[in-house]
């Protein structure tokens, strides 16, 4: 997607794809003695045990951070995306983003996915939702879907070209309490921001002028 910037330690090698980050901050957070935005560089691997670094890279919800070198990071065993409020689609588990064509432009275990349609990265999340605004409370309505994701396959993520985002593959979708609201195989999510039946879509951005391929 962009320019991936290195930072080698004597153990670990951490990247950085600055085109992912959302600015969580769950790096400085968890572990500021590594990752400090106030020094150059601003990612030190040596600052504390590996182990220590690869827990808190994990928490990163974009995918922007990763690791290099040792054992490769495990995906989450369920897939699931969960509803940040005011906010984007959190991605877990085994998961590819296709283009419109079915092209693949990422495959990996942490993503960001923008809902609020104004981001200039779809479907990638680039906070464009904080100056929208966008507003959803992160909840599901209606009882849980039943779904057999028995078999926990690859998620695909490919949006429509001026319309939702179609998502294929066992998805549980986690209100923003982490509480399972639907299951299924064959999902349509609203990326255009103006569904009334958030987060699916109810067909409101062939009316609304949204575009994106």
């Amino acid at each position: 997607m962009g320019r991936v910037h290195t930072y080698k330690g004597r153990q670990l090698t951490v990247t950085f794809e600055a085109g992912r980050c959302i600015h969580a901050a769950e790096c400085v957070r968890g572990l500021p003695v590594v990752f400090d935005p106030g020094r150059t560089p601003w990612i030190d691997p040596d600052g504390a045990g590996s182990s220590e670094v690869r827990a808190v890279l994990t928490r990163c919800p974009s995918g922007a951070l990763k690791a290099e070198g040792g054992e490769p990071e495990a995906p989450e065993p369920l897939n699931s995306v969960r509803l940040v409020p005011d906010g984007p689609l959190y991605v877990r588990g085994r998961s590819r983003v296709l283009d419109a064509a079915g092209e693949t432009v990422v495959q990996d275990y942490r993503l960001a996915l923008c809902r609020c349609g104004d981001s200039r990265s779809k479907p990638f999340c680039d906070n464009r939702h904080r100056a929208k605004p966008f507003h959803h409370d992160g909840g599901v309505t209606g009882e849980v879907a039943a779904a057999d994701l028995s078999g926990e396959a690859e998620l695909r993520f490919q949006p429509v070209v001026d319309g939702p985002l179609h998502v294929l593959g066992p998805l549980r979708i986690l209100d923003a309490e982490g509480q399972i609201r639907h299951q299924s195989l064959d999902t349509w999510l609203c990326r255009c921001g103006a569904s009334k039946a958030k987060p699916f879509c109810d067909g409101s951005h062939k009316t609304c002028g949204f575009k994106a391929e």
